[in-house]
């Protein structure tokens, strides 16, 4: 089969429509976009036209379709018994990426449902796809226009990829911006159930509806003798080739385990953040951890990208299911087959950071005096030259004869080697950074403290602050500092100056954290109060978080 390919800008195409439109009407099949994913349309009235669907794709047959109107004034069409829910739902949310299941009238043919006498109906946010529904006169059964149990299609590319030479069209209308499928509600029942997560958040529709059960398919995998009552509640779905796992808890938690644990051959989906942490390995983010709407948009592109690796198998972060992320953990967790691994680890940990002199060791020894193990990551550094053959054989490819074959480092030779040069500076940091986190986390996991904190001028750069539940800025004032710094190094303050003048400034690494300590007291007394106010405050308030899901 020759598959068309359309690409239509405007709904004021009219030619284009029309010509999209009569595959409909003449009972072919044609992807269409829609802001969630892209569908595998077709005549839903049409029996002949619905098994191409089921055919195209290899769709168990008993995995429900979704009819596709251009306005709710067609649900009666089809509909019966439609509630007034459905009216305030449709008003509030359509065109939007909202499923709603209703009583379908006798006519809608059984291969469209299911089997059941209900049927999913929905208005896309396309512009392009409700002028093609609305040119060919007929409602439109759309599932994602992937190979049944693949990631869907969030572009045209990805659509080419699957069905080309299967299907008679596809409408190009660009990128999805919603990039997970739609949420659907029954409302056949009381009260209204969700069955599956998606683009609308399960919050939005309670401000609405109140009350809303969640389908037992939303966190857990029907039995082979279950029907299901709505696409995706079933079979596996959105699988790449390599076995997928989901690693779940905070994104600190997740990623602190991934950090220690994820196989070095291995492809991991990250959040943005923490990337830097896996430079040697096969890495696709997602976004950033709180921003659920961008992972949306990407968590499918990342499923599949790993297609086109030599990956074995696949870990990926877990979004906290507040918002968006209930959708996209649903949809990383049907192409685990829901196999995951709980990253909580009972532990708080805190990044430490800040220029010389701030008075960052005040602050960590009133942490420490809570209980907490502290990782110094320069003294650390200097213990994983003595055991850590591959750290020091990195260092020495890259700076011939810096570190000895006992571990110790050469810091004249290598301070020559790198003063001034940006680009030496930088491998340097590669190398380091490479490294040492791995083994932070690993030192902080066999501990077993429940409070942990790491010490590290180049906590951000590093990749070590995405690891913890928070970092701490510690600023003060140059002249403090410098003050600070001449009691204790015994140098003068122009020296102390220079030193200082030579970092980053405080506002720079306050920027860089999530919350500043500053460190402007008058004594050392004074200090030691406000730090172990300070740190008790903040400990209760990440524990307090946690508690809440956050």
């Amino acid at each position: 089969m020759n598959t068309r390919y359309f690409t239509i800008q405007t709904p004021d195409d009219a030619a284009q429509i029309e010509a999209a439109a009569e595959i409909l009407r003449r009972g072919g099949l044609l992807a269409i976009p829609t802001e969630t994913v892209y569908g595998l349309g077709a005549d839903g009235l049409n029996e002949k036209a619905v098994a191409g669907i089921f055919e195209a794709k290899g769709r168990p047959q008993d995995n429900p379709l979704i009819l596709h109107i251009p306005s709710a004034d067609w649900l009666t069409r089809y509909c019966k018994d439609v509630p007034e829910t459905a009216y305030r739902l449709a008003a509030r949310f359509w065109p939007g990426p909202l499923t709603m299941i209703l009583k379908k009238r006798e006519f809608v043919p059984l291969r469209t449902t299911g089997g059941l006498d209900t049927v999913g109906m929905r208005c896309p946010d396309h512009a392009v796809t409700r002028a093609i529904i609305e040119a060919a006169g007929v409602p439109v059964a759309a599932p994602s226009a992937n190979t049944s149990g693949r990631p869907s299609c969030t572009t045209a590319a990805h659509v080419r990829a699957d069905m080309d030479g299967k299907i008679n069209g596809v409408v190009d209308g660009g990128d999805c911006a919603v990039g997970v499928e739609s949420t659907i509600i029954d409302l056949t029942c009381d009260p209204p159930r969700l069955l599956r997560p998606g683009g609308l958040p399960l919050e939005e529709l309670r401000a609405v509806l109140g009350e809303v059960a969640l389908d037992k398919a939303v966190t857990g995998q029907l039995s082979a003798d279950e029907k299901p009552r709505a696409p995706g509640m079933k079979y596996r779905h959105y699988a790449p080739k390599a076995p997928v796992t989901v690693v779940t808890g905070t994104a600190a938690e997740s990623g602190r385990w991934l950090r220690a644990n994820a196989p070095e051959d291995a492809g991991l989906i990250l959040f943005d953040e923490f990337a830097p942490l896996f430079p040697s390995q096969t890495v696709r983010t997602i976004g950033a951890a709180a921003d659920k709407r961008e992972q949306a948009r990407r968590v499918f592109d990342a499923l599949r990208f790993f297609d086109d690796t030599d990956v074995s198998e696949i870990y990926a972060q877990c979004p906290d299911a507040s918002g968006l992320g209930l959708a996209v953990g649903n949809r990383l967790k049907k192409a685990a087959g829901f196999k995951t691994v709980d990253a909580r680890d009972g532990a708080l940990v805190l990044g430490f950071t800040g220029g010389t002199g701030a008075g960052k060791t005040t602050l960590l020894r009133a942490f420490e005096g809570m209980g907490a193990v502290i990782v110094d990551c320069d003294a650390f550094y200097y213990e994983r030259l003595r055991c850590d053959e591959r750290l020091r054989a990195d260092l020495n490819a890259a700076f011939p004869g810096v570190v000895s074959p006992d571990g110790e480092l050469d810091r004249r030779k290598l301070g020559e080697l790198v003063f001034g040069n940006a680009e030496r500076l930088a491998e340097l940091d590669r190398i380091v950074f490479a490294h040492l986190p791995r083994a932070v986390v690993r030192r902080i996991a066999e501990s077993g403290a429940a409070l942990a904190g790491i010490d590290a001028v180049k906590l951000t750069e590093s990749g070590l602050g995405a690891l913890c539940d928070a970092t701490v800025a510690v600023v003060a004032p140059e002249a403090a500092r410098a003050k600070r710094i001449m009691a204790r190094d015994g140098i003068s303050e122009a020296r102390a100056l220079e030193r200082i003048r030579a970092q980053k400034s405080g506002e720079a690494f306050a920027a860089a954290c999530t919350h500043v300590f500053e460190n402007n007291a008058e004594s050392v007394e004074e200090a030691q109060i406000k730090a172990e106010q300070f740190i008790s405050r903040l400990v209760k308030e990440i524990k307090e978080d946690k508690q809440h899901g956050g």
